[in-house]
């Protein structure tokens, strides 16, 4: 869109006398870029939009605030961080432990991919091509208290200068770029140590055949199959639902006491979430004569092996833009 508008561009003098309907017009081009930062922050895809919603309601509030000192967008991006950083001060006491988001919601490709369309130059479209938005980078933003995960997406992430940073959050230079030497140092302990190995972005074919086989295995429940494409020291979770499970043999073992091996009617669609490769399952009704949602597993991969799996219930497909059934020949 190359949206660094300012309100006089609208052909008037100042934000009082911007109507309502032309101010959320101007607002409105910054809703996929401001839903991807505030999920970033809060992990949420419904908090996401929640927080979004509050923003453009105290952006018209707080109108005659907007000086013209800065872009539209940027002031824009301030009042989100503002809102994200109120939230999580009302509603997370305290950042996540132990590996685990139990808030984690995923983001869909086909959203994502407004975005790139739209902002082909804007710093945003540049991050959101890289890791920036995979699950594994999520976890490891939401260990990061509230303020140092600020100055590190709009640091690191949008690439807003230190002193903007400092006046957005009411602080320092200073404290600014000693709070993002901290949220650093969180993201190297939490990341994992192979980051520069991830597939994420465009799937080579290699990858795209892995994802196939564990389609296929899954499909059959074929544990062995299974086991032999995943990664000794792959981990498994399953948000909101706690327990996280690390190792193969401990994988493997979870799926044999759940009930998965010999497990009957699946189908699946593939599909890809936050710029990574996810297997939508769906197992059969006979009372429906159809299949319904079960699950969708969202895969990273390593070095030609699966080195995570998060999985979602069955709330999320109507986000994702999944189907709601599948006829009895298991196609869309």
């Amino acid at each position: 869109m190359g949206t660094d508008l300012r309100l006089e561009e609208l052909g008037v003098n100042g934000p009082g006398e911007v109507d309502e309907s032309a101010f959320t017009g101007l607002a409105q081009r910054h809703r996929r870029e401001l839903h991807v930062h505030c999920y970033r922050m809060l992990g949420s895809f419904e908090d996401a939009e929640d927080t979004v919603q509050e923003t453009f309601l105290r952006a018209w509030r707080r109108r005659e605030t907007f000086a013209g000192r800065s872009t539209f967008r940027a002031w824009l991006y301030r009042i989100a961080t503002n809102a994200c950083l109120d939230l999580l001060a009302r509603c997370r006491p305290a950042p996540a432990t132990g590996g685990e988001v139990l808030w984690l919601q995923p983001y869909p490709d086909r959203l994502l991919d407004e975005l790139a369309a739209g902002e082909a130059d804007e710093p945003e479209t540049v991050a959101v091509a890289r890791e920036t938005i995979e699950l594994a980078y999520l976890v490891a933003v939401q260990h990061l208290a509230p303020r140092p995960r600020a100055v590190l997406i709009l640091r690191d992430v949008l690439g807003w200068p230190a002193k903007d940073v400092a006046e957005l959050l009411g602080d320092s230079v200073n404290s600014v770029n000693s709070a993002l030497q901290r949220a650093r140092a969180g993201m190297r302990e939490h990341l994992p140590a192979e980051r520069q190995d991830w597939t994420g972005g465009e799937e080579d074919a290699g990858t795209r055949d892995l994802v196939r086989r564990y389609t296929e295995a899954s499909v059959a429940t074929d544990i062995d199959a299974l086991a032999a494409l995943l990664r000794e020291d792959v981990r498994c979770s399953m948000p909101p639902t706690p327990g996280l499970c690390t190792g193969r043999d401990a994988v493997v073992a979870d799926w044999v006491d759940s009930g998965f091996v010999g497990m009957k009617g699946l189908c699946a669609i593939r599909t890809r979430v936050n710029r990574q490769p996810a297997v939508a399952f769906y197992h059969w009704r006979e009372r429906e004569h159809a299949y319904l949602p079960l699950t969708i597993d969202v895969l990273r991969v390593t070095g030609g092996a699966i080195s995570e799996i998060v999985t979602f219930h069955d709330d999320q497909y109507p986000r994702l833009g999944l189907p709601e059934r599948l006829p009895a020949d298991g196609t869309e």
